[in-house]
């Protein structure tokens, strides 16, 4: 099993920055893929950045250039750094993980991700 621990979220303004930390436990976080996910207000989670064991790294489109996803794996911990945000960025942030494909590459498929963490919230007021 493991477990994963959001922080870092909260109201900001259009053009601020938020850092999300997601810390795991459980298993050997340098064994683990790691993603993170969004879900806004009646829509569906979706994917917004990844990071595979092997530090292979994939954004959707509309974060590039904005979100920077890292880990460290000596910390057990996962991170985005959110910079320009904009009002359409508001939405429950999650952290997922699943055992390293041996392939390295990431996945942008929530059902590729076994474990979930609780969320943190993300608001930005325009």
């Amino acid at each position: 099993q493991v477990q994963l621990v959001e922080s870092g979220g909260g109201l900001v303004q259009a053009g601020d920055s938020l850092r999300l930390s997601c810390a795991a436990s459980g298993r050997t976080f340098s064994n683990l893929d790691m993603a993170w996910f969004r879900q806004a207000p009646g829509k569906e989670r979706a994917f917004v950045s990844a990071i595979s064991a092997r530090s292979y790294t994939s954004y959707v489109d509309s974060v590039k250039g904005r979100f920077t996803i890292s880990r460290n794996n000596a910390k057990n911990t996962l991170y985005l750094q959110l910079n320009s945000l904009k009002p359409e960025d508001a939405a429950m942030y999650y952290c997922a993980a699943r055992s390293a494909d041996p392939t390295g590459l990431t996945s942008r498929s929530p059902s590729q991700y076994f474990y979930w963490g609780q969320g943190t919230q993300v608001t930005v007021s325009s």
